[in-house]
């Protein structure tokens, strides 16, 4: 029994010795990086925008793989199945790891214990918009006709369990509003549609919105975000309005398999980080239209706990399942 003793001993001392040596030297091998939709998404353009700006600095290359499926589920169900060894990640956005989360029982990856944050990488607010035909000047000019004709303007969406769509859910119930919700297979045909007078109202990112709404193809009426616009300046918050809980972003996040090396983990935090604060990649994103967060783990991992609690509370509340 000692000799077992001793023995497994050993062994442990053994493991324990090697995570160092592992950590320090890391990265020895390429590093893949899941992105859980197809190319050109806002997934895909920040995976490849950072992962390019780290590349001279980080000693391995950084290949970008896309995984597209079930809203985001089939890559990070990839993921959540990878060894924590530093050598896969994942870019995914709001709806991957806190909305599905709240909105389906039967994922094949948990967020909180499957995953670990590296970064909350960047946000870009929700914005109210309106086809450029409807007879509203302001938000409150549209919250008094949706109480007027209640259940009858159509919101489009991007899809069922989208941000856009439980921002309006969001938005229904803090004002005592109620619409009809069209959900479309993405962004590009819910906006091509508000614009031809199709659909009555939407709430989008502003960046994907933003050239619409110069060139008069929409109205925007009001901001989801904590201050207004310096593009906009004269759009104003939900919280100006007197609404308040209405801030909403969407958002990219940065995160990796549950278990990773806290040495390794410091060290993808930090370069992911530090290629976010680069004046290129800070001018690529702000023409994008988003802003840069890059906090560091922890934070970011207290965030997408806030933001499952959050949406789960709105799904719940508007009684939304997955095939609405």
């Amino acid at each position: 029994m000692f000799m077992k003793f001793v023995a497994a001993a050993s062994c442990a001392a053994s493991l324990a010795a090697a995570f160092p040596a592992l950590a320090q030297d890391y990265p020895a091998d390429n590093v893949t990086v899941i992105v859980p939709f197809a190319p050109g998404g806002a997934s895909d353009t920040t995976a490849r925008t950072v992962t390019q700006a780290m590349q001279a600095d980080f000693g391995q290359p950084l290949v970008v793989e896309n995984k597209p499926g079930a809203n985001g589920a089939l890559g990070a169900a990839e993921l959540a199945r990878a060894r924590p060894d530093g050598y896969t990640i994942m870019v995914a956005s709001i709806g991957t790891y806190a909305i599905n989360p709240a909105l389906r029982d039967d994922l094949p990856y948990d967020p909180r214990e499957d995953m670990e944050m590296l970064t909350v990488a960047v946000r870009t607010p929700n914005v109210l918009v309106t086809r450029p035909t409807l007879d509203v000047a302001s938000a409150e000019d549209l919250i008094a006709m949706l109480k007027d004709q209640p259940d009858t303007m159509l919101f489009a969406s991007s899809g069922v369990g989208s941000s856009d769509h439980l921002t309006a859910e969001l938005f229904w119930q803090r004002t005592g509003t109620t619409g009809i919700h069209v959900p479309y297979s993405g962004g590009g045909p819910a906006q091509t549609d508000l614009i031809g007078g199709h659909a009555d109202v939407s709430f989008q990112n502003l960046g994907a919105v933003a050239g619409f709404v110069r060139e008069g193809q929409m109205k925007m009426l009001a901001i989801a975000a904590a201050e207004r616009s310096p593009d906009f300046p004269d759009v104003p918050t939900f919280k100006e309005l007197g609404i308040d809980g209405m801030e909403v972003y969407s958002w990219q996040a940065f995160g990796a398999p549950k278990g990773l090396d806290p040495a390794v983990k410091d060290s993808l935090a930090t370069a992911i980080t530090g290629a976010l604060q680069t004046p290129e990649v800070q001018e690529t994103f702000g023409n994008l239209g988003f802003e840069i967060l890059a906090n560091a783990p922890a934070e970011a991992d207290a965030f997408v706990a806030d933001e499952i609690a959050r949406w789960s509370e709105v799904i719940e509340t508007g009684n939304i399942t997955p095939e609405e």
